[in-house]
């Protein structure tokens, strides 16, 4: 891999429920474990969220990305992530991913053509493809 770009993140405290913050300082949050997980939610942000938030500006990236190559009009796009954590067959936890897409300018069938070329070259999908399922959506607005 020839590196484009680092970021660093740190978490201190408790954890979950301690903060994290980006190492240049640019952000910084007071973290909160889900009431659904044991924790007492309130304010406080997520890893999940965090997943959630980056997956989808990096698959909407992907998208545009490859929506300039074939011109065609992505306009008012927009991608949804929803992200699951549960538990595993092990004792442990996994993620799964739901992501949405929306191209209200495109027809469903090639909205869809473009959700898949999408797929196959953001950097989130590769990472997360063959460990954690991710199903891509296209929906309607």
């Amino acid at each position: 891999m020839k590196p484009l770009y680092t970021t660093e993140a740190i978490s201190t405290g408790d954890a979950r429920s301690g903060r994290a913050h980006l190492a240049d300082g640019s952000l910084d949050f007071d973290l909160a474990m889900p009431r659904e997980m044991g924790g007492k939610g309130g304010d406080g942000a997520n890893p999940e969220q965090f997943f959630a938030l980056g997956y989808a500006a990096c698959f909407h990236s992907a998208l545009k990305l490859v929506a300039s190559e074939e011109r065609v009009d992505v306009s008012d796009s927009s991608v949804s992530a929803r992200v699951t954590i549960g538990n595993d067959d092990e004792g442990g936890f996994e993620l799964k991913v739901a992501l949405e897409v929306s191209v209200p300018h495109l027809l469903m069938v090639d909205a869809r053509k473009l959700a898949q070329k999408a797929h196959s070259i953001c950097p989130y999908s590769k990472a997360t493809r063959g460990n954690i399922e991710v199903t891509v959506d296209v929906v309607e607005v």
